[in-house]
């Protein structure tokens, strides 16, 4: 059984190994299972979670975790804490009661939600935390592995790329320079331009919310214009809202131009729960030079910003690199798992009352608890909407 002392005897935090040939990260590091445990919440981490991130066990045990197999893991806690979700079929090995908090993709997947549900689990959605709300900055996931995603996203272009991103003097003459496009100017975007200048490329990005325009020049970078008003592109919740049809094509005949001038394009653009904006068109990418390179971090089953692009590298008959490169954040685990594991256990701590863990009336708990609470013996408490 788990070790249960005084300073540790609220809810048990477990986390299983989800490493896979596309995902390295952990749910849990160290130095957040030694943070847990001030709190009173002990942790069980199945063996061999963290070696992709490069936190052994041992680690794990000198932290105050208990290390054991899968089975105790998933039988044993009261919530757990994924990377992405539970599979559907690890779920009849879980105790009714039990809150997994996770990217559970509520926003396009109700089908999964349901299944959460049908077997009296608690849902914590992730990817619904109200990001405009001060008090959950540390719990906001998307910003922590947006920001290594585009830091990743410059590092890939450049190693695809068959030259320099700064400006050399050689004896041999002047190299010039990489020119950079970075579409969207989230947290990704606006990582990816800072990462980009400083190896030294020149940097012009674009975003239809024209509040963008100033952060991206506090970083140095130009804002391009295209001469196409979309000056109402900001959405809810500090996303980029879906443009409407007319505006997606007078942004992308002018990307299309445009994009031809340079060596690299980024393209971050991701809305929640949607299909992701086309911001490069076929057209746009035969338009470019021949090994120009275009990292897509919005590529995945729903489509990219870049038409064509998918999941993987491929290279076009007028040798452009296309990568699409949806998993970037998992390429840098160390550091994504650090941000991720502590983005998870702020929020689970949010909803732990003593030894148990309750749905709060607050924005968080409206928010991100997607399923009908339930007590570990299935029975299931009064849910605060219900009546009103």
């Amino acid at each position: 059984m788990v070790e249960v002392t005084p300073e540790s005897s609220g809810p048990i935090y477990g986390v299983i190994n989800e490493a896979s040939d596309d995902e390295s990260r952990v749910a849990v590091t160290p130095d957040v299972v030694r943070r847990l445990r001030k709190t009173g919440v002990p942790c069980l981490v199945e063996s061999g979670a963290g070696m992709a991130s490069h936190y052994s066990d041992d680690l794990y045990r000198d932290a105050g975790a208990t290390v054991t197999d899968r089975d105790a893991v998933l039988a044993r806690s009261d919530v757990l804490g994924f990377v992405s979700r539970p599979a559907p079929d690890l779920l009849d090995g879980i105790r009714p009661g039990t809150w997994i908090a996770g990217m559970l993709q509520s926003l396009t997947d109700q089908p999964y939600i349901d299944l959460l549900a049908a077997h009296r689990l608690v849902g914590i959605a992730m990817e619904r935390l109200p990001r405009r709300l001060s008090s959950a900055q540390s719990m906001d996931e998307m910003t922590s592995q947006n920001s290594v995603m585009g830091y990743k996203a410059v590092l890939v272009a450049a190693n695809a790329y068959g030259s320099f991103l700064p400006m050399m003097t050689t004896a041999a003459g002047t190299v010039r320079p990489a020119k950079v496009l970075v579409l969207g100017a989230g947290i990704a975007g606006l990582q990816a331009i800072g990462t980009a200048r400083r190896l030294g490329a020149v940097v012009t990005a674009y975003d239809v919310r024209d509040a963008s325009r100033s952060e991206v020049e506090s970083l140095g970078a130009s804002f391009l214009d295209l001469g196409v008003d979309l000056s109402s592109g900001q959405g809810e919740g500090g996303y980029a809202r879906e443009l409407t049809e007319d505006e997606k094509a007078a942004q992308q005949a002018a990307v299309d131009r445009r994009a031809a001038e340079f060596d690299i394009v980024i393209t971050t653009a991701k809305v929640p729960g949607r299909r992701p904006p086309r911001l490069l068109t076929s057209s746009g990418v035969a338009g470019l030079r021949r090994g120009a390179v275009v990292v897509d971090c919005a590529a995945s089953d729903l489509g990219g910003n870049v038409e064509g692009s998918v999941p993987g590298t491929l290279v076009t008959d007028n040798g452009v690199t296309l990568i699409g490169a949806p998993n970037l954040a998992s390429e840098v685990p160390d550091t994504a798992s650090a941000l991720l594991s502590r983005n998870l256990a702020d929020t689970v701590t949010h909803f732990i009352t003593g030894s148990r863990l309750e749905r709060t009336a607050d924005d968080l708990g409206e928010a991100l608890v997607v399923t009908p609470v339930v007590s570990s013996d299935a029975s299931v408490e009064s849910d605060p909407q219900e009546g009103e």
